[in-house]
């Protein structure tokens, strides 16, 4: 039977896997199979959190929470109250809508089933910041967000201002993610705790620490950024470029209602405050006098909605900065209510713009009498949004003037709040007048894209319906609709403070119906008055125009990328990677030396044991050969290269002297693949340039004097830590615990792998994933790298072509070794079982013996090696059938799943099992789920290493590209 914690997991997960589905889509031009599966994907998730509404009334709060890091108090905890039930319900309900509506409007020439893939998505990041019960979950659903609306807003990418507007939303909401993790983390610092029923009860505790004003301003501005409020609004209307169902949806239950959600969601531990006040109440007035100003210049219609939003935003901002708990009531009804108007709304503008291929209103007039139904249907959305009695926007609206006109005059913003709702209310009226009148009245339209618009499909226009519907039943009976969900959502963050507050449509004649009528009035005489401005300006007066948001965020990308960077380059820039080097040497030596001093860091001072004359002798050759490989690097870099692997065989032998064979064998097989991908990477460097002359000049001496001096200083500094490192006194209780428990707690003896599959797992699924990301960037760089002419010249067995290549014109020259190398290079070939079975060895014997998946993946690796280097890498595609990015993917995929396995039976992530398997004929074997781990480390190292390798093999391959054809090809061409 399914338990409340079950249907909860249900809901955050079943968007996630349904976008993979939807994703893998074979068929790019249909739109039944990923709209009927994000239809079903919506409508579970309306279901499942229809059945826990009776768990979260009363103040009841569902939670589903799975140890994930819980030492550091991280944990992957779920948790749905009354704000997250109706907030969820909305994502789901006004999804479902949309995707009805994205499956008439989407075009099959476009690819659908990535559109619905990123649409759920969208959803599911959503439905996490909904529903997370700690804040550090919470933090990165709100950067998947950012991350699935840029992939919505780009969707169209061949159009130049869908990758405008989508790289302004990813700039300015990414870097507000960040500024709202730092503050989140030192709320939580604060209070002790990650999780947020610690943190909603700690509100005394956090407004009386020094850091609640930094933590505040940090945390608002993630929220502001979000929701697209001054002085960060103007990334909103860029985001127009993307797909109206995108549009819809953004705007009314996701992406910009996030911000004011996280503003509802911590109020209880956050306002109270004057610094709560001002700084929330400043940024939601001004937000929404400046919004609705703009929007009554708007010659777009999804500008002058995206306009009209970014003002309701303020509205809603604005409430919540009066910390009261009638604002906060209203706050929460006017969420909803501009959810179901402004959605209707933009499916109506994506109707217009669908029959008439237009949204300039100076080119649309008289639609009525060609979309009769989807007109009147725009006008009653339209009146909701301009606060029209008996319409649901009017009683949210008639709340905000009467908490408005309590408040109290302590500040210059407590006696303009009413002049400047009543402002704001007044330009509201205006631009949904002018979206009706423009539109839908006046002569018939002449001259459009498309000759004759006519009414869409009947279920197109079946969710505008269904919201227009809800805007009348809310508001004329508000009690018997929207008032028990209301109340249920107010309560989860009100508690004991909970007021006492009336939805009747009638309250007598009082100040806020008089505002309501005042801002009817005024609206409309502005409108009439000034409707020719409107159409002459696009963005208000031209005193205005330099004050616009966009053209200063443009302004400030022109002046970091352009000016500051130009100067950085010009002043530390160089082709030459020896000064990059010496900065980053440099600029780590200042990191490391830094917290060092500042700790007072000492090595304890040890007596000396002794001379070990053997010992001793090899690191004075590791020594020399370092030396050397400094001396030679510039002159000759394969005798450095030489060198520079001697003293990788050196550490190798220290670690095998000091009983590691564990580090032994992976350093051996590091230095093989690394000394090999760097000679294939040697010939592409650019010649060498030797200038003796130069070589005697004062500045050339510096420059090395200057060189020498920082390198001796790192070397000299790594050797102080080393040392300080190995004389500490170390509890003897760390290495006992590994002893002791690496068998018993993680089923093996090698102690080393224990600790990498096991006892540190998450820290190796970091690093394996960096290495993933280390793997895809090179081969990136060098997919577009075209290299010069080879600066060691090719020996002369590979000059001479051989009657095999003879044979196979297409092959370049000397692309193998068999024709000047027979032998070793059958050889080679005939290595590659072997060293796959030799590797399939280390990796089973990793969990006892000196081995594991690292080791394993790089004997892999050489094996895919030796095959390029034998034949070619012509001949070693055709014959090897090599997917790198398979490998990566399937390496991370299994890690993962072992983690999440261990969540399944109720322990913390990761947490590896181990028993006793008894296998015929050979009897009782230990077992650990760590190896399952450890073949996802294998699966990615080998994927990461061939995938370099082979970005590196294919340059042979586009230099003979580059290569003029011989002139009787060209005759006979």
């Amino acid at each position: 039977m399914t338990t409340e914690p079950d249907l909860l997991a249900l809901v955050i997960l079943l968007p996630f896997v349904g976008s993979v589905v939807v994703g893998l889509s074979l068929r790019t031009d249909s739109k039944l199979f990923p709209a009927s599966v994000s239809a079903f994907v919506a409508a579970t998730v309306l279901i499942a959190t229809a059945a826990l509404y009776p768990h979260v009334t009363q103040g009841g709060v569902v939670r589903f929470e799975l140890d994930w890091l819980p030492q550091l108090g991280v944990n992957l905890t779920l948790r749905m109250d009354g704000l997250a039930w109706l907030f969820t319900m909305l994502v789901a309900g006004i999804g479902l809508l949309v995707v009805l509506y994205a499956r008439y409007y989407m075009s099959t020439n476009d690819p659908i089933p990535r559109f619905f893939s990123f649409f759920l998505a969208f959803m599911g990041s959503m439905l996490g910041i909904i529903l997370s019960g700690n804040v550090i979950l919470l933090s990165i659903f709100w950067e998947l967000t950012s991350l699935s609306s840029f992939l919505l807003i780009s969707y169209w990418h061949h159009n130049s201002a869908a990758r405008d507007g989508a790289r302004m939303a990813l700039t300015i909401t990414a870097a507000g993610g960040f500024s709202l993790l730092v503050g989140l983390l030192i709320l939580g610092s604060i209070v002790g705790s990650y999780d947020l029923d610690a943190i909603l009860a700690a509100s005394d505790k956090i407004k009386a620490h020094p850091l609640y004003l930094t933590s505040l301003v940090l945390i608002l501005i993630g929220a502001l950024t979000k929701s697209a409020q001054f002085p960060f609004h103007f990334w909103l209307p860029a985001a127009m470029a993307a797909p109206t169902p995108v549009s819809a949806y953004l705007h009314s239950a996701t992406m910009v209602k996030a911000g004011v959600f996280l503003l509802v969601r911590l109020s209880p531990a956050l306002s109270g405050t004057y610094e709560w006040f001002m700084l929330v109440g400043l940024a939601g007035i001004s937000t929404m006098v400046l919004g609705a100003y703009f929007a009554m210049f708007q010659r777009d219609l999804k500008g002058l909605l995206a306009y009209s939003t970014i003002s309701h935003l303020g509205l809603i901002t604005t409430l919540l900065s009066l910390g009261s708990p009638l604002a906060t009531v209203a706050a929460i009804f006017h969420m909803v209510n501009h959810a179901t108007f402004k959605a209707s709304l933009f499916m109506a503008a994506g109707i217009i713009d669908h029959e008439t291929g237009t949204r300039d209103m100076r080119r649309l007039s008289g639609l009525l009498r060609f979309l009769p139904i989807t007109g009147r249907l725009a006008m009653v959305a339209s009146a909701a949004m301009a606060g029209v009695p008996l319409l649901n926007g009017f009683l949210s609206k008639e709340m905000f003037f009467a908490e408005a006109v309590e408040m109290h005059a302590y500040s210059w913003l407590d006696t303009a709040l009413p002049y400047m709702a009543v402002l704001a209310s007044a330009f509201s009226v205006t631009y949904s007048l002018r979206f009706i009148h423009s539109v839908f009245f006046g002569p018939p339209p002449v001259d459009l894209p498309k000759a004759a618009p006519h009414e869409p499909p009947r279920w197109m226009r079946f969710p505008i319906e269904f919201l227009v519907l809800a805007c009348l039943v809310i508001g004329i009976v508000p009690n018997l609709t929207i008032g028990p969900f209301l109340r249920v959502a107010a309560l989860s963050v009100l508690g004991q403070s909970m007021p006492d507050y009336s939805l009747s449509v009638w309250h007598g004649f009082n100040t806020p119906l008089l505002m309501s009528l005042l801002a009817l009035v005024l609206g409309c005489a502005i409108y009439f008055v000034f409707r020719q401005t409107f159409i002459r300006y696009q963005d208000g007066p031209p005193i205005f125009r330099h004050l616009r948001g966009q053209r200063l965020f443009e302004r400030f990308l022109v002046t970091v990328s352009w000016r500051w960077a130009r100067y950085l380059e010009s002043r530390f820039g160089t082709r030459n990677l020896q000064p990059q080097l010496r900065w980053v040497v440099f600029l780590g030596f200042c990191a490391a030396l830094g917290p060092l001093y500042a700790s007072g860091f000492q090595p304890r001072m040890v007596a000396p044991s002794g001379v070990d004359i053997p010992f001793s002798g090899m690191w004075i050759l590791g020594s020399c050969l370092a030396v050397g490989t400094a001396y030679l690097a510039k002159y000759h870099r394969l005798a450095a290269l030489v060198m520079l692997g001697g003293v990788g065989l050196i550490v190798c032998a220290t670690f095998l002297w000091l009983s590691a064979p564990d580090l032994a064998l992976t350093q051996l097989l590091v230095e093989v693949v690394t000394t090999v991908l760097i000679l294939l990477g040697l010939r592409w460097l650019p010649k060498r340039t030797e200038e003796l002359k130069d070589d005697l000049t004062f500045r050339a001496r510096f420059r090395r004097f200057r060189d020498f001096v920082l390198a001796g200083a790192c070397g000299v500094g790594m050797a102080f830590v080393a040392y300080a490192v190995m004389t500490m006194t170390v509890p003897d209780a760390i290495a006992a615990y590994f002893v002791q428990n690496a068998y018993t707690l993680g089923g093996g003896r090698n102690i080393v792998n224990v600790i990498l599959v096991d006892f540190r797992g998450f820290d190796t699924l970091g690093e394996i994933t960096v290495l993933g990301i280390v793997a895809i960037t090179v081969y990136a760089l060098l997919r577009r790298f075209r290299p010069a002419p080879d600066s060691i010249e090719p020996p002369q067995q590979q000059t001479v072509q051989s009657v095999f290549d003879q044979q196979q014109p297409d092959r370049s020259v000397g692309d193998t070794a068999r024709d000047y190398l027979r032998v070793p290079s059958v050889i080679m070939q005939w290595l590659f079982p072997v060293v796959v079975t030799f590797a399939i060895y280390i990796f089973i014997r990793g969990h006892d013996l000196p081995g594991g998946g690292f080791s394993a993946g790089l004997t892999m690796s050489l094996a895919f090696l030796l095959q390029y280097l034998a034949g070619g890498t012509k001949w070693a595609e055709e014959r090897v059938r090599i997917l790198p990015l398979r490998w990566m993917g399937s390496g991370l995929i299994v890690a993962a799943l072992t983690g999440i396995g261990a969540w399944l039976l109720g322990y913390p992530f990761l947490t590896s099992h181990s028993r006793y398997l008894d296998l015929p004929l050979i009897g009782k074997v230990p077992a650990a789920t760590a190896m399952l781990f450890d073949l996802g480390v294998f699966l990615l190292v080998v994927g990461s290493t061939v995938l370099i390798l082979i970005a590196l093999a294919h340059q042979s391959i586009r230099i003979r590209r580059q290569r003029p054809l011989d002139p009787t090809h060209e005759a006979d061409g």
